[in-house]
């Protein structure tokens, strides 16, 4: 059983004919591994004709497919660029294209992309066709909705400060998350970052540490104009990452640099456990 086959409305589809070849989904397509199935139909539903196209094509979307800005985003983009190997094509239906663009649009424009005129949601069938519909509300029963980063002007990255200060800001804030940054280049040229996140704290009973963690690199992908000035160099860099969870959107507001031999950091996180805001 396919991990799409929940997604398929009941309904006929069109013939694929004998112009289609099932080929295995390359490993440079990394966005489109562990969804279900290991083959795809060439040429796909972008029109693309060559593996070589598809690849150099679906890199630029790998990096949204990382953010997670929606539950389905790998599901729709890998149906168009790496679609099943059944007898017909499956696409996307409208509401979920209009659901992951909803989502995700926010994520592109904070790249400066807009949404592209090939992934027009109108193009797609209505879901009473046979397609893959989107399972927001099931989603939303099934799983907590957790707050979306917002696309935001970069905090200054904050390198001279005392304890004291530090836990002034804590108080003004409901999360500090520990992490550290590193980046290297892949065979395309592309930047990608290695991000290790440990939660400092967040306001009790808000959300878990791995909640925090994840909400925290899906920002640094998606505010990455700000990852990349927190990465000047390819050595690892820690930062303290403050910031607000507000009306179900992730703010970060203050960001330290956190350096070796600085103790400021490393005792207002100690202190802050027995501290009582004002």
């Amino acid at each position: 059983v396919f991990a799409l086959s929940g997604f398929l409305r009941l309904a006929t589809g069109f013939d694929i004919g004998l112009s289609t070849k099932c080929v295995v989904i390359p490993k440079e397509m990394d966005m489109c591994h562990k969804i279900g199935y290991s083959e795809m139909r060439l040429p796909n539903l972008m029109g693309h004709t060559s593996m070589a196209e598809v690849i150099l094509k679906s890199t630029t979307w790998q990096h949204l497919a990382h953010t997670d800005c929606h539950p389905h985003v790998r599901t729709f983009l890998c149906s168009l660029f790496a679609p099943i190997c059944l007898d017909t094509f499956i696409h996307p239906c409208r509401s979920m294209c209009f659901a992951v663009r909803d989502s995700c649009a926010p994520a592109l424009a904070c790249h400066g992309h807009p949404w592209p005129d090939s992934l027009d949601c109108d193009r797609f069938p209505a879901d009473e066709d046979m397609c893959l519909a989107s399972l927001t509300k099931e989603y939303k029963y099934l799983h907590k909705v957790l707050p979306k980063p917002a696309c935001q002007a970069c905090p200054a990255v904050e390198e001279f400060f005392t304890h004291k200060r530090v836990l002034e800001v804590f108080c003004d804030n409901n999360f500090a998350v520990k992490v550290k940054l590193s980046k290297k280049r892949t065979v395309f040229g592309d930047q990608v970052y290695n991000i290790e996140c440990q939660v400092e704290f967040t306001t009790p009973g808000s959300l878990l540490p791995y909640e925090t963690q994840s909400m925290i690199q899906q920002w640094l992908l998606i505010n990455e104009n700000c990852t990349q000035r927190m990465t000047p160099t390819h050595r690892p860099m820690v930062y303290l990452l403050v910031g607000n969870i507000e009306e179900g959107i992730i703010l970060v507001n203050q960001v330290y640099r956190w350096q070796r031999r600085d103790s400021q950091l490393t005792l207002a996180t100690q202190k802050w456990r027995y501290h009582k805001c004002l």
